[in-house]
């Protein structure tokens, strides 16, 4: 990890991460193309029924077999437990895969002095998943996520919690996400917040903050 010195800005004492496409890498189309041939659909069509009712899945308004009964009854394609629990488990797979820089680079934050979150829409079976087998959660200050607390991004309620639990001041607070809704959401509090492209990306508008740590 390398480091600029030139911070002009109010110092920032806390960084919020959110996990998929950030912490984890952005899966492939290969994992949704599974999916969608279960229900007989086109990748187009399949991502958009996807994304219809995700929100309220990942803020636990829905349960996973409701979530994906709606896939069923959209497609008249019958959903039995075998394939319910199939779905399940390539949802989790399919945003399992880390990403080792941004990992990294929350360590060497974490190493500077810096507060830590995670702060992550993210619903039943992916909790399960990063609380149980991923060990770096364990070295973060907060984790909020959005099942466990029943709000979602870009809702600022969720922002609002994180932000008491890290006990640092909006205007103080760096947030990194890759949608820019989430990011919107976040400036409209006084949240200091980057969309999240891609590493050199990420890279560049840390250093044009001044921010001290910068990723490899």
């Amino acid at each position: 990890m390398k480091s600029t010195d030139n911070v002009d800005s109010p110092q920032v004492r806390s960084v919020i991460l959110d996990y998929g496409e950030v912490l984890c890498s952005k899966p492939s189309d290969s994992y949704l193309e599974r999916m969608a041939t279960l229900f007989g659909l086109d990748l187009e069509r399949f991502q958009a029924l996807y994304d219809k009712n995700r929100r309220a899945y990942d803020r636990g308004d829905l349960t996973p077999e409701q979530y994906w009964s709606s896939f069923a009854e959209t497609t008249g394609v019958p959903l039995d437990a075998a394939k319910l629990a199939q779905l399940r488990s390539w949802d989790v797979e399919m945003w399992s895969n880390l990403n080792p820089v941004m990992i990294d680079w929350m360590h060497a934050v974490q190493r500077q002095g810096l507060r830590t979150a995670l702060l992550s829409n993210m619903h039943l079976d992916m909790v399960a998943k990063v609380r149980s087998e991923f060990s770096w959660i364990g070295k973060m200050d907060v984790a909020v996520l959005s099942q466990e607390v029943r709000l979602a991004k870009p809702e600022p309620g969720i922002y609002e919690h994180c932000l008491v639990r890290l006990g640092t001041r909006a205007e103080e607070t760096l947030f990194i996400d890759d949608r820019q809704p989430n990011v919107s959401a976040a400036q409209a509090l006084g949240i200091r917040a980057i969309r999240f492209e891609s590493v050199p990306q990420l890279r560049t508008a840390l250093a044009s903050l001044g921010f001290p740590t910068l990723p490899d």
